[in-house]
């Protein structure tokens, strides 16, 4: 299957050796079983728009089209990818002795998660390279995106996700029209039944980095923070990290920006959060290891977005923080849990459980040193909190009965 090129994609290439692949032909990994990335034209693309041409446009994700794959004559498939904000946690700063310390809340976008960017952008070049059927492993959000966008494009979806995946967003997947499936295990083994099925069932695979597209829609997250930050960018980012696409995604375009000299000042140190019940990127890290050798055995954590036992994209996360002088920490899933709802209760914001373990993270790395008073971090808080379980109110009144209101 054939699309037209974009304007300025010149080719996809092998995230480890480096040979070329024609840009419009539909790709999954490269020969060598590893990620394809897509380059561009910088020169060209420089040449083409303007930091001014680009905050005159709507304020969504495709005012960065230039930095996209799509061509002109594809038709995003779209359901509103607004840009986030920024959004200060005071009791935060306050109890860290810090002053500067922003969340990128991914929740407002189209199926409340940061997944709508990456699936925006891969279902609208699955759909110009005639994909009719798409299937994915999913620890939840990025089925939910997945099934809405297919329904979108027309696509027939399926998605299998963990049998413990939270209800709400479980049955927001199916609500979004996918065939979907419980599994009994982990991502996984989600993803075994995706590969076993592709020849049978004549679907793509949309795997975490199985394919080139999801990386260039979540680049928008890093073009957004660069111009909400006038062009320059933050000291540290902090990213909960499960297949660590967002990390290689911002990294990429930071690296693109430096080239065509659209930022100043030095590229932000990236770190990756995991959980101590579930942390391969974060223990290879710390054994100075340049890949993820082997699997995660005993996951226990139930912070579901960061539940990966073994990410495909473990060397290119690795990459990412030794080449940002950044690292990797582990937080408990209690510690999460309390977080979550101090801030939620402190600051009127709702984190998702994995924008919860940024915020433990980063107060640890205060603790540690390697974080300063005066550094300008931002945090993502990669869903809204809605999505995940919340303890139930159980506080009743009895209409028609006295009021003791000095106990309410």
């Amino acid at each position: 299957m054939t699309a037209p090129t974009t304007s300025f994609v010149t080719h996809l290439e092998c995230s480890e050796t480096g040979e070329h692949y024609p840009a419009g032909v539909l790709h999954g990994l490269s020969s060598a079983g590893v990620p394809l990335l897509v380059r561009y034209d910088l020169g060209a693309l420089a040449n083409a728009v303007t930091k001014e041409d680009i905050a005159a446009r709507p304020p969504d994700m495709w005012r960065y089209r230039e930095f996209l794959p799509l061509s002109p004559d594809i038709e995003p498939i779209t359901l509103g990818e607004t840009m986030t904000p920024l959004v200060r946690v005071p009791t935060v700063e306050k109890r860290l002795g810090m002053e500067d310390i922003l969340v990128k809340d991914e929740g407002r976008l189209p199926t409340g998660s940061f997944k709508g960017r990456g699936m925006s952008v891969a279902v609208s070049m699955a759909k110009a390279f005639g994909v009719k059927r798409i299937a994915i492993p999913t620890a939840g959000n990025a089925g939910a995106g997945l099934a809405a966008y297919a329904s979108r494009a027309g696509i027939e979806s399926f998605v299998f996700t963990p049998a413990d995946t939270p209800e709400i967003t479980a049955s927001e997947i199916a609500f979004h029209g996918a065939k979907a499936w419980r599994v009994d295990g982990l991502v996984g083994d989600c993803a075994a039944i995706v590969a076993d099925g592709a020849e049978e069932m004549g679907w793509f695979d949309l795997t975490t980095l199985k394919e080139p597209y999801r990386v260039e829609g979540k680049k928008t997250m890093g073009l957004e923070i660069a111009e909400q930050y006038s062009w320059r960018l933050p000291d540290v980012i902090f990213f909960p990290t499960g297949g660590g696409v967002c990390l290689i995604a911002m990294w990429k375009v930071f690296r693109e920006l430096q080239e065509i000299g659209w930022i100043d000042g030095p590229l932000p140190r990236m770190v990756a959060v995991q959980s101590t019940g579930c942390g391969p990127i974060v223990r290879a890290f710390e054994a100075g290891e340049r890949e993820v050798t082997e699997p995660w055995e005993n996951v226990t954590t139930q912070i579901h977005g960061v539940r990966v036992p073994n990410p495909i994209g473990g060397r290119l996360v690795l990459d990412v923080l030794y080449e940002s002088n950044g690292f990797g920490t582990a937080v408990d899933d209690d510690a999460v849990t309390e977080a979550r709802a101090r801030i939620c209760a402190e600051e009127g914001f709702h984190m998702c459980p994995e924008g919860a373990a940024c915020v433990v993270a980063l107060e640890m790395e205060r603790a540690s040193g390697r974080i300063k008073a005066d550094d300008q971090v931002v945090l993502f808080n990669t869903a809204s909190g809605l999505k995940s379980p919340m303890p139930p109110l159980e506080n009743r009144l009895e209409p028609g009965q006295a009021v003791d209101y000095s106990v309410l």
